[in-house]
């Protein structure tokens, strides 16, 4: 029997999620996956290798540049292919454990390795086969977005998903984007060992974060020996002897740039153009994403989608939830809908940036006022005694109530840190009311306190101990 009540195209995180909650509510389902490995981007091209290979990066250059005096500088070896097939054992691990072996134990989902498209609203084509279904779910994610760029093509160039898997580190590499994906390999193949140059369209790197958290990671990542440049318009890619060149102007001058590899990391582009979604009615934006209502519906009422496909934010915790939510949708009549303005984003970057909420900017464009405080990560005590003081923290709030709307931190461990602003935010917490809040001491974490406290006193010249 080929008829299904849920039938799922996708197997990563917005997928997953739903089919999880198909299980629970007993729902028959189908997943059917092509593309990526079961588990979708994150597990295989995204969150768990490059986190790993950023670790073993910090820990390269942690030795070779000790914070404090009493260490020596020692000279530890480092094998690039022997990292390469410790962060593919890693992956082949938690392929299995945490899909295959959690998908076995779902006896109401079957997995159909293969790709679908519709053939009609309620009925997809899997290798000529029929599969029909009461309610669809649209997660298959989205892929690397690559830019026209003359002669890009020709020249070649790498994506994050070849730039995993290389067997030698290239001696140098240009990496074109300054977004997240893009600043994280910078800095893990410059501690590699690599020569690196980032090029950007924008007049910043992490245009979307606060522009006091992008001037000082910019900072940071020049002081390791990035060049970084921004405003670039790349005009041609081209390749001659084993090397690659980019030409652009920047600021009406003529610059070339050359180097062993390119990276591109300029954003995705949702996976629908092989859906067939034309022939049953499901919209779709110019850029590929599709469309859908706050319920996560397209408009073909018993079709919705997931995840990365549906536009950004592009993040793992954002898939599953809006999977979870769809599903619950269409099996359950939930009407679930899910709150945006509370969920924290992170660049793994040293420091890390992690951020949640609204912009200074943001905030003061939509209510004409705001007000925000900024606390530099040496006037931290744990900071201090970690010798590690590189960052801020920034919080935004509203004046007249003095609501936390938004903390932005650079920050050692900002995306651990980011949490407890979290809830303040979602919570709708005023600074009193943090500030009354007793925290652990000394932590990096009480800066987001302080942060609080700045509202109220001037934290430069403030004792530990002060509440």
């Amino acid at each position: 029997m080929n008829r299904y009540d849920f039938v799922i195209l996708g197997g990563g995180a917005a997928g997953f999620a739903a089919a999880t909650v198909a299980d629970e509510l007993g729902a028959r389902t189908a997943m059917i996956n092509a593309g990526l490995p079961l588990g979708g981007t994150c597990v295989n091209v995204g969150c768990v290798p490059t986190k790993h290979l950023i670790a073993v990066a910090e820990s390269l250059h942690a030795a070779r540049h000790p914070r404090f005096e009493a260490l020596g500088i020692p000279s530890p070896t480092f094998d690039f292919s022997r990292t390469i097939a410790e962060k593919d054992r890693l992956i082949a691990t938690l392929r299995g454990t945490n899909y295959h072996d959690v998908l076995a134990e779902m006896p109401n989902v079957e997995f159909i390795p293969s790709e679908g498209r519709f053939v009609s609203p309620h009925a997809i084509d899997v290798d000529g086969k029929r599969i029909e279904g009461e309610h669809f779910l649209i997660a298959t994610g989205a892929s690397p977005r690559i830019p026209s760029f003359p002669g890009i093509e020709k020249a070649g160039y790498l994506t994050n998903r070849e730039a995993l898997s290389l067997d030698r580190l290239p001696k140098s590499l240009i990496v074109i984007g300054a977004g997240p994906l893009g600043l994280e390999f910078a800095q893990m193949f410059s501690r590699f060992g690599c020569a690196v140059t980032v090029l950007t369209h924008g007049k910043r790197i992490l245009s979307r974060e606060e522009p006091e958290i992008s001037a000082a990671l910019a900072g940071y990542l020049r002081e390791e020996g990035i060049a970084i440049h921004t405003e670039v318009e790349v005009t041609a890619v081209r390749a001659a002897g084993g090397m690659k060149t980019v030409e652009a102007l920047i600021a009406g001058k003529e610059e070339s740039f050359t180097a062993a590899e390119i990276l591109i990391g300029v954003g995705v582009r949702a996976n629908t153009g092989s859906l067939g979604l034309d022939r049953v009615g499901v919209g779709v934006e110019e850029n590929g994403d599709i469309r859908v209502d706050e319920h996560l519906r397209t408009r073909v009422g018993h079709i919705f989608a997931a995840g990365d496909v549906i536009g950004p934010p592009h993040l793992e915790t954002v898939a599953a939830k809006e999977g979870h939510v769809a599903a619950r949708n269409a099996l359950a009549d939930a009407n679930e809908t899910i709150d945006y303005s509370a969920i924290p984003h992170a660049v793994f970057t040293s420091p890390q940036v992690a951020s949640v909420g609204m912009t200074e900017e943001a905030y003061a464009r939509e209510h004409q006022l705001c007000s925000c405080r900024t606390v530099e990560m040496r006037y931290v005590p744990k900071a201090r005694a970690i010798e590690n003081t590189r960052g801020l923290i920034k919080m935004t709030i509203d004046p007249k109530t003095t609501r936390i709307v938004g903390v932005h931190i650079l920050a050692p461990l900002a995306a651990e840190m980011i949490h407890a602003a979290v809830l303040a935010v979602r919570n709708r917490m005023t600074i009193d009311e943090l500030i009354d809040t007793v925290h652990v001491f000394p932590t990096l974490s009480e800066g987001i306190k302080m942060a609080a406290q700045a509202f109220r006193r001037d934290v430069t010249k403030m004792s530990c101990c002060v509440e």
